[in-house]
């Protein structure tokens, strides 16, 4: 396992430990992401494919491809990308061993507007909850979605949550004690008509309700999980979601304990 290394958040100044992901290069060999030590983290808004992804070349065969770029989660709720050492010279003009096109890649997923901040707590209110660093699943099918959607659920305190059965019948890809929630690893934005059936399936099982899209949500699907308070998050090639709304902001600070 990789060394964790210091990184401070822009926003709230607090310090956390992260670990740079590691993934198999086409030889075979792990490659850890190179992060810049003393490097300055950037406080994701805006997701572009360009700035997604890193160019690291493998020490123990030479090859240099695009692999997604480091991101580390605070409590606080802001999302950074780590700098990298930079790679030498430019990358080769092949098919990365990720399966992206080096001359023309495919436009990227972004969401339909940067995260909300979270709302200051009254006195009575939950406690902001202290974790470890979200460690990603690499998204390069639908199921990776689910997966990387199931992940982060446990990671926000919901150990229990496993795929559903008979998705098809009834919407619901994920279930847990409390939470139920819907993926949509689709190209196009997630309309109405899956955030109330989400919120609708929550309603059944006396739970929450969340969303995971890969694509972003259309402007009235986004104005209908603000008004049933449903945490909408967007996922990254990385595999990491990120909040779009206040409910979702409020989900990573207080975890499942502030449901």
């Amino acid at each position: 396992m990789a060394d964790s290394v210091p990184v401070r958040c822009p926003t709230c100044r607090r310090e956390n430990a992260f670990t740079p992901p590691t993934f198999p290069c086409a030889c075979g060999a792990p490659l850890t992401m190179p992060v810049l030590r003393g490097g300055v983290p950037v406080e994701i808004r805006h997701r572009t494919w360009q700035a997604s992804w890193v160019e690291v070349r493998c020490a123990v065969c030479g090859r240099q491809d695009e692999w997604p770029a480091p991101e580390s989660g605070c409590a606080c709720g802001t999302v950074v990308r780590v700098p990298v050492v930079p790679a030498p010279g430019p990358p080769p003009p092949h098919v990365t061993s990720l399966g992206r096109p080096a001359p023309t890649p495919p436009r990227a997923p972004t969401p339909t507007s940067a995260p909300a901040s979270a709302p200051r707590p009254s006195a009575d209110a939950p406690r902001a909850v202290l974790r470890p660093a979200f460690h990603p699943v690499t998204i390069r099918t639908a199921r990776d979605c689910v997966t990387a959607a199931e992940q982060y659920l446990k990671w926000l305190g919901y150990p229990d949550v496993a795929r559903a059965q008979e998705r098809t019948a009834s919407g619901v890809d994920l279930r847990g004690r409390g939470v139920v929630a819907q993926v949509d690893p689709t190209t196009r934005a997630t309309q109405l008509r899956e955030i109330e059936c989400v919120w609708l399936n929550g309603l059944n099982d006396s739970a929450i309700a969340v969303f995971f899209s890969l694509a972003g949500y259309a402007h009235d699907a986004r104005s209908r999980a603000d008004e049933l308070h449903i945490p909408l998050f967007v996922m990254d090639l990385t595999g990491t979601p990120q909040p779009v709304n206040d409910p979702a902001d409020e989900l990573i600070k207080y975890g499942a304990t502030g449901r």
